[in-house]
Order: C-alpha cells, then sequence, then structure tokens
C-alpha cells in the first residue's frame, strides 16, 4: 500500500466526502482522485515516469496537493522546495537533484527565468495566480503550460505503473546548517507508514478537521496536516499562510478538530487570542513539533484555549515523525512522548550503547519511517545510519515510564570551561520571565573558558535591562550557565516553518 492508492480507496469508499476545503471551495475525494489520475496521465504522456525527479515549489494549495498526489501516482519522485527559497537556493536543489519538471506558480516564473540554462528542465507547469503575470512573454513560454490545461489534457482512462513500497517517492533537501543541504530519500513506504502511524497514535480519523497552515512542503506538514488525514478519510482545511486570524477564522468556520502548529505559532496564537478562545471549541488536539516548545508557553496556551498541546518529535529523516505525547496517558510537559506506533527511539552514548534512565545522550531512531538514505551521498549515509539506526545529532534522556526528553541539539551545546550548557535549559528559565515572549541561547567563542552564553531575547517591557535579565537567571540557574551577554531584538530570525535561525544569530555575533 502507498499514498496514492490509498487515496483511491478512500475515493472509492466515501466518494462525496470532503478531501479538502481551500477558500470556501470544498473538493470531495472524488474530485481530488480524479484529479490526481488525471495529472498522472498527462506527466505519463510526456513520457515522465519511474526514475524521473519532479520539483514542487508551491506554497499551500491544492495545486501543491494535486501535483504531489500525481507525481507519485505516476511513480515519479517528487522533491518540495521552499517558494522563497532565492535562485541561488533552488538552483543548487534542482541541479543536484537531477530535476527534469517544475510544478510552480506564475509568481515565481522570474528565478526560473533568471536560472533555466544551468537547468535540465523540459517542462514547467504553472498555476496562475490572478496577478496579472503574462505566460505567453515568458522566456519559458516553450517549455510552460498552464496547470489548469494539464489536468484539462489528461485522462482518467490510465494505467498505472507498478510501484514496489522501497521506490523513493519523495526526496527533502534538509536545511543545511552545516554545508549544502543534503536530500534524504523517503520511499513510498515511509511515507505511508508514517502517516498512518502518526494518525493511529493520534486517533485521527474520517471525522477529523485537520487545519493545514505550515507549509506542505515542510515534512511535518506533509505527514501530520496532510497525508495522516488524507490517509484516514479526514479533511484537510488549507490556510496559505499561517496568521492568527486566519487560523481562528477556519477553526470557527468549519469546527476544526486538530490544529499543527510548530513553538512560534503557538506563541503567536497566544498573544493575539485573548478574545478568541471560543474559536478553539471544538479543537479535539492540537500537536506541537518542529522545536522545543517551552513547558511555559505549553501550560498558558492550554489554559487559555482548553485544549490539550502534544508534543512530538520528529526529523525529515524519519518521514519525520518518531514520538509523540500519547492521548490515553498523562501528557507530560518537556517531554516529546513515547514511541509512536512501530516506532523506536533509543538513547545512546558515543558507542551506541543505551544509556540507563535519566542519563543523557544521543537520541537515535528506528522504523519504517527510516529514510533509505541521503542522494547521492553514501558516505553521509553510512555515517547517518549505521546498523539500521537513524542518529539524529540530538541530545535526549528517557524516564522510568519511556517518555523522551530533547536536552537539546548536539551541535548546539555549549561547552564553558569545561561544563555542558543546554541552551533549552537557559531558554526555559528566560521563558518564564514575565517580560521576555521569546527568546534563543547560543554560545559564542571565549579565549578563557572556551564558549560563553549569549541570549538574544524579544521583549514586551521596553525598560528591561541586560542586568535584569541576568539577574533573574541567577535565581535560578548556575554560575557557569548565565548569559554573558543579552541582546534585545525586536523579533527573532524564523524560517518558513517558524523555527529560529540560531546560525543567523551565531553570525550577527561574528560580525558585532
Amino acid at each position: 500500500m502507498n499514498l496514492s492508492e490509498q487515496l483511491s480507496i478512500t475515493a472509492q469508499q466515501h466518494p462525496s466526502k470532503e478531501a479538502y476545503i481551500f477558500q470556501g471551495q470544498r473538493v470531495s475525494y472524488q474530485e481530488f482522485d480524479a484529479s490526481v489520475t488525471k495529472f498522472a496521465s498527462k506527466l505519463s504522456q510526456l513520457g515522465y515516469g519511474k526514475g524521473d525527479h519532479l520539483a514542487l515549489v508551491s506554497g499551500n494549495s491544492p495545486l501543491f496537493m494535486i501535483g504531489l498526489y500525481g507525481a507519485l501516482r505516476a511513480g515519479i519522485t517528487v522533491i518540495p522546495i521552499n517558494p522563497t527559497y532565492t535562485a541561488d537556493e533552488m538552483s543548487y536543489i534542482l541541479k543536484n537533484g537531477d530535476v527534469k519538471v517544475v510544478i510552480t506558480m506564475d509568481v515565481l516564473l522570474e528565478k526560473f527565468e533568471h536560472m533555466d540554462e544551468q537547468l535540465d528542465v523540459y517542462h514547467y507547469f504553472v498555476a496562475e495566480t490572478g496577478v496579472g503575470v503574462d505566460l505567453s512573454t515568458s522566456s519559458l513560454s516553450l517549455k510552460m503550460k498552464p496547470f489548469t490545461e494539464a489536468l484539462g489534457e489528461g485522462s482518467l482512462n490510465y494505467e498505472r505503473p507498478t510501484l514496489d513500497k522501497e521506490d523513493v517517492a519523495v526526496i527533502l533537501y534538509t536545511s543545511g546548517t552545516t554545508g549544502k543541504p543534503k536530500g534524504a530519500m523517503l520511499t513510498h513506504n515511509n511515507l505511508y507508514s508514517n502517516a498512518v502511524d502518526v494518525a493511529d497514535y493520534l486517533a485521527i480519523n474520517s471525522e477529523d478537521r485537520v487545519i493545514a497552515t505550515l507549509p506542505m512542503f515542510h515534512v511535518f506538514c506533509l505527514t501530520v496536516a496532510l497525508n495522516a488525514p488524507l490517509m484516514s478519510g479526514g479533511t484537510v482545511l488549507i490556510v496559505p499562510k499561517f496568521s492568527p486570524q486566519d487560523v481562528f477564522a477556519i477553526a470557527e468556520d468549519y469546527k476544526a478538530t486538530v490544529f499543527a502548529g510548530v513553538p512560534t505559532m503557538y506563541n503567536y496564537l497566544l498573544q493575539t487570542g485573548k478574545e478568541q478562545t471560543h474559536t478553539f471549541r471544538n479543537m479535539r488536539i492540537c500537536v506541537s513539533g518542529g522545536s522545543s516548545l517551552p513547558v511555559s508557553l505549553l501550560n498558558s496556551f492550554e489554559e487559555q484555549f482548553n485544549v490539550r498541546i502534544s508534543e512530538g518529535y520528529g526529523l525529515s529523516e524519519a518521514s519525520p515523525v518518531t514520538a509523540f505525547n500519547p492521548l490515553d496517558r498523562p501528557r507530560k510537559a518537556g517531554s516529546i512522548g513515547t514511541n509512536i506506533s512501530n516506532v523506536e527511539n533509543k538513547v545512546v552514548d558515543e558507542l551506541g550503547d543505551e544509556l540507563p534512565v535519566g542519563e543523557v545522550g544521543e537520541l537515535i531512531v528506528k522504523g519504517p519511517n527510516v529514510m533509505k538514505g541521503y542522494y547521492k551521498l553514501p558516505e553521509e549515509t553510512a555515517v547517518t545510519i549505521r546498523d539500521g539506526w537513524l542518529y539524529t545529532g540530538d541530545m535526549a534522556r528517557k524516564d522510568e515510564e519511556g517518555y523522551f526528553y530533547i536536552v537539546d541539539r548536539k551541535k548546539d551545546m555549549i561547552l564553558v570551561g569545561g561544563y555542558n550548557v543546554y541552551p533549552r535549559e537557559v531558554e526555559e528559565v528566560l521563558y518564564n520571565h514575565p517580560d521576555v515572549t521569546e527568546v534563543a541561547v547560543v554560545g559564542a567563542p571565549d579565549p578563557e573558558l572556551g564558549e560563553t552564553v549569549i541570549s538574544f531575547v524579544v521583549s514586551k517591557n521596553p525598560t528591561l535591562t541586560e542586568a535584569e535579565v541576568v539577574e533573574y537567571c541567577r535565581e535560578h540557574l548556575a554560575k557557569y550557565k548565565l548569559p554573558t551577554r543579552v541582546e534585545f531584538m525586536s523579533e527573532l530570525p524564523k524560517n518558513t516553518t517558524g523555527k529560529i535561525l540560531r546560525k543567523n544569530l551565531r553570525e550577527q555575533l561574528t560580525q558585532s
């Protein structure tokens, strides 16, 4: 079984059930499945099939969903790309990923015109967004076809190729915190198993209406807010771009039952939603991932909106989910929860031996969700996957009840005079300060101590001083963990998923 096959089964069993709602338009599973088949057929007519790579460069929309499932149905490998990337960032992925076909939007054509000569792309399927872009004048016009036309030329009488569960379905390029991005190869079985296991663990079912406001090109949204509900016969509520007002409106209008977000989103919803608590009254569960959710934020959100947040953990290389706080047992604040169905997490030392309960080591993962490897990088693959275990690079501990806690990224750990300082520990303290709304902690080189702790703070009190912040930390932290410098900012740098970019903060330190 794979994503495309299960979609067709649901369409046959519940043809009139709503697959997704977008800007008021309600589309049934039968209609969605038909569009998927037509697009797969069109790709096949043009000679594309198993072994070919297609780039999907789009925001949250039916275009993304039809493009993704249509390409998968044709046996084509999909490479989702962040549409806000620069031409240079896109160009690297398109070339490294051996892309032959691109699905994108007319507003992005200028980027592709700029780099097309460097690529081996033969066809561009372009969605017209109504902003007045004239496709006929584009330098790519001979390679280009409007997406709606392509659907119209496809056929429902399409003979699907035979797909093996180990065929590569999607290549996700990681954010590349060190060096160039790496392409994690996820098979049909990786994606299908994780979607089904997440749905099982979180009890996502045909009655659920899941808000998809995380970027669809990101694996968190792809599995939790898109594939999991579609594999369960649920309805996806598409939000093109995150804004608290839009989320509240969608939740109210369509009686949303599941929301998936990153900590930054929960912070924005909390800060702006004091008069909106009623809009989440139908919400069965909220899930959080992407980065650690501060405990104070979790508690405040749950109290204000009267809805439980289940924090979890994942990474691109694991399709992505490996753990969530369970629904049938207590939710432990600060924990990423327990193993989801069919996936095993383990905390090990530097030799790969499992550590006792409570000790900090590297988190490693095993299961049907673990990637096939990095595209064209066998050496990197061998370092990351050993004896079937995926080494995550995250430092964690496990308690006596099997709940895991992320301490920090292995690479983010700060070494102060021989002592380990985990940024999250300092951040948790600062998030409890009544005047602090956002914080990020990084290490900076120090000639005497090796590194020192630097805090970047967003405060709602313009008179808050560095001395006050340090003094507050002094009440809760050992001396070597105290910030030696506090930088106040109006906002912290984030990527399109809302994840704080520590790398940018470190670069800012070197330039100051």
